[in-house]
């Protein structure tokens, strides 16, 4: 196999991990023994470090699995160079699974601009190089060439968001469905829990893998259509070439994720078909808490002890993740077609019992970071027709007006904080999910948002407006920028009361298809007008799976066929540079792309310019960065004055 580019140095990979073990799922021959396993009935291959936490993949299907009584283990990031890694545990009872981590690989070891990354947060001692790129290709591969004709099953985000034909960016092109490049039997999308107790209840009792063909919330590949009610998607071969038959099979596969729509989905692929069965249901409340009672350590392997261990941890460790699920469907989110829109929330007591067990934790300081999800203030299903019918596949529920049927209410999630915030050795409980702030403003009970604003942020808020267009944002599904500016005017109204001395911290992102030149201007003037800028930028990445994605490639809106302008190229670096205009190494790219809005009237010395006609310090004078102390921000989100750019002294470098 061609050596990978990022096959970086060894250091960090664990060859030998050490005898303790106290608590984990096994990693190595000794453990197993340790353990009194004699042969694992199932080996999971994953991209991340192995952590024994619930935010990893890897550990909740392990975990699931253990809890059922089957033994697993764990091969995390093995070198795929070579073949001892992938034999180390020997070869399982039932199958393998594989997973390339918590991220599409792709994504994480490339830059939106396709820059190699220099560090990977999933590794040990935070170091890039130690999985291959399309993990669970590579991975299945070596498991193919070792161990033969064994049940192999894929899961996890790159498997879910790839399991149709999908644009891949890396490539510039459109791959076939994974399973069929990867090899596996089985492919698990989505939360992948009760599929994959389904499939292990299956091999346990002496069925082949050929035979597990219709289990729920998997796909497979077939060589003869599904007889019945399915529906057939465009061939592979047609979505490769025709950018418009590409933009119609993802407005199929689009409604292909709805729990109570049991079709099933075929996508011919040379002479054979992927079959996606219908989706799993979504667990209950009861099923849900009891993911969060398995015996996790919410550790990381002490494996990696001796290189300072798994910097991804640091992130989740003293967070709580409360829901999964997300209706609000922005087009540049994946999540719709991953986790599903079915919102679904752990109970009360069940939340407490967790920060309860955090509160214990020697390493703990009384701040939980978090509690949440994909939104945060999502608590239950968006109305109560979703409960039977599923939800509506002619409109969505919040973008670009909310649906009247919509339930916004957040007595559940602010009970649930109420309660979390009297615990013992609880100082502060912070919010740092996602809050959609539209789905907010429908509450006519403003508890939450004073109490949220009284007890859950330090010093700012972070929401996601995304834009300032409201054509842009009509593209992103998200609501009209209105919304956003109401939101942040009531923010400051109880903030003002509270005496707090908040802010709101708004994020951007640029390039998104939809977004032209003047669009891009009319974001730079707002950033202008608020007084310094936003802490992050996001441009746009065209990730699997996205409906977003599916413009950039096609020039069409899927969900209405509507042509799309896309920027790309320099036109897109330009959209990125104007958000950071202050900055040196920008001023050429802004300069273009102000002459080329015919928005000239914005270079110069005037009070309104974003650039001077020539630069000359190392960064011309601009809105301040967000990163200086709170104390010293300009009026932040609320009613910021304009602070006009100053002349420099030096040219500009090429």
């Amino acid at each position: 196999m061609k050596k990978s580019i990022n096959d970086s140095g060894q250091k960090a990979r664990i060859d030998n991990p050490p005898k303790e073990n106290k608590g984990f799922l096994p990693m190595s021959k000794s453990e197993m023994r340790t353990q009194g396993i004699a042969q694992c009935d199932f080996i999971l291959v994953t991209g991340d470090a192995y952590v024994d936490h619930p935010s990893f993949g890897a550990a909740i299907i392990g975990r699931v699995l253990e809890s059922r009584g089957f033994s697993v283990g764990i091969i995390a990031q093995p070198n795929w160079q070579e073949n001892d890694d992938f034999n180390k545990l020997g070869a399982p009872r039932l199958g393998f699974l594989v997973s390339a981590g918590n991220l599409d690989s792709m994504v994480n070891h490339f830059t939106v601009n396709k820059k190699r990354r220099r560090e990977d947060v999933y590794a040990p001692g935070g170091q890039a190089g130690l999985r291959p790129d399309r993990a669970t290709i590579v991975y299945c591969g070596k498991i193919r060439e070792n161990f033969g004709e064994i049940p192999l099953i894929i899961g996890g985000i790159e498997a879910s968001l790839r399991r149709f034909a999908h644009y891949d960016y890396w490539q510039e092109k459109v791959r076939r469905p994974i399973l069929f490049d990867s090899r596996a039997d089985l492919l698990v999308y989505g939360m992948g829990e009760l599929a994959i107790l389904e499939i292990a209840e299956g091999l346990n009792a002496g069925i082949p893998v050929a035979q597990l063909t219709h289990i729920k919330g998997t796909a497979v590949i077939s060589r003869e259509p599904e007889v019945g009610d399915a529906v057939m998607l465009p061939a592979t071969e047609d979505v490769m070439v025709d950018t418009q038959t590409y933009a119609r099979a993802t407005a199929l596969i689009y409604q292909s994720n709805n729990a109570h729509d049991p079709q099933t989905y075929l996508q011919p692929t040379g002479n054979r078909y992927l079959q996606q069965n219908p989706p799993q249901q979504p667990l209950s409340q009861a099923e849900f808490d009891a993911l969060y009672d398995l015996p996790f350590s919410y550790r990381w392997h002490p494996a990696y002890d001796q290189v300072g261990g798994v910097p991804g941890l640091n992130e989740v460790k003293f967070s709580i993740t409360a829901n999964r699920g997300c209706y609000g469907n922005c087009t540049f989110c994946a999540l719709a077609i991953h986790q599903g829109k079915y919102v679904q929330m752990r109970s009360r007591d069940s939340i407490v019992r967790e920060a309860g067990r955090m509160s214990k934790d020697p390493d703990f300081k009384g701040y939980i970071h978090d509690i949440g999800g994909p939104t945060a203030n999502f608590s239950h299903l968006a109305c109560k027709k979703q409960e039977t019918r599923g939800y509506c596949q002619d409109r969505e529920c919040l973008a670009p007006e909310p649906c009247k049927n919509i339930d916004a209410s957040h007595k559940p999630y602010l009970e649930t904080l109420r309660a979390v915030r009297k615990l013992p050795g609880i100082k502060k409980v912070f919010i740092r999910s996602g809050i959609r702030y539209d789905y907010l403003a429908l509450d006519k009970d403003k508890a939450f948002f004073r109490e949220l604003v009284e007890h859950h942020i330090s010093g700012q808020l972070r929401v996601a407006p995304e834009h300032v267009s409201d054509e842009v944002l009509r593209h992103m599904g998200k609501p009209a920028f209105k919304v956003y500016e109401k939101f942040a005017r009531n923010f400051k109204q109880i903030d003002e009361q509270l005496g707090k001395n908040q802010f709101v911290l708004p994020y951007f992102i640029t390039g998104h298809p939809g977004c032209s030149l003047q669009d891009a201007v009319k974001l730079a003037e707002y950033i202008r007008d608020m007084g310094f800028f936003p802490e992050q930028v996001q441009d746009f990445y065209p990730t699997p799976g996205s409906v977003a994605t599916a413009m950039y490639h096609t020039g069409v809106n899927p969900l209405t066929m509507e042509a799309v302008y896309v920027p790309k190229g320099r036109e897109k670096n330009m959209q990125r540079a104007l958000v950071q205009y202050n900055k040196r190494e920008n001023y050429l790219l802004v300069h273009e792309a102000l002459t080329k809005a015919y928005r000239e009237d914005l270079i110069g010395t005037g009070k309104k310019a974003l650039i001077p006609a020539k630069v000359k310090s190392a960064d011309h004078q601009a809105p301040k960065s967000n990163k200086t102390s709170k104390t010293k921000q300009p009026n932040k989100t609320r009613s910021a004055k304009s602070v006009p750019a100053k002349q420099s002294k030096n040219k500009p470098k090429r």
